[in-house]
């Protein structure tokens, strides 16, 4: 029995939407400290921005994301301000 390799990653151009929600959710690394919890976030924004998701409030609070130093609630203000800003 052998194993094959794993199939190689694409990257995202970087003015794709999808680069740039990620990028943004990475910088929350000191609030949001695991990182599978920001691909989540990061993967439910995106649908969000796509018009088949919930807004920011109730992702963040379905999520059920480990937080350092805010509360759902700040967190997902600092989100919409910045999705606001990146739907422009």
């Amino acid at each position: 029995m052998s194993t094959l390799p794993p199939s190689n990653v694409k990257e995202f151009s970087e003015d794709s939407i999808e680069k740039k929600v990620y990028s943004l959710v990475n910088t929350f690394e000191e609030n949001i400290p695991l990182m599978n919890d920001r691909n989540r976030l990061s993967f439910a924004l995106l649908n969000y921005l796509r018009g088949m998701g919930d807004p920011p409030y109730i992702t963040v609070r379905n999520n059920k994301l480990t937080l350092n130093n805010c509360t759902e609630k700040e967190l997902a203000e600092k989100l919409e301000k910045k999705l606001s800003e990146l739907k422009k």
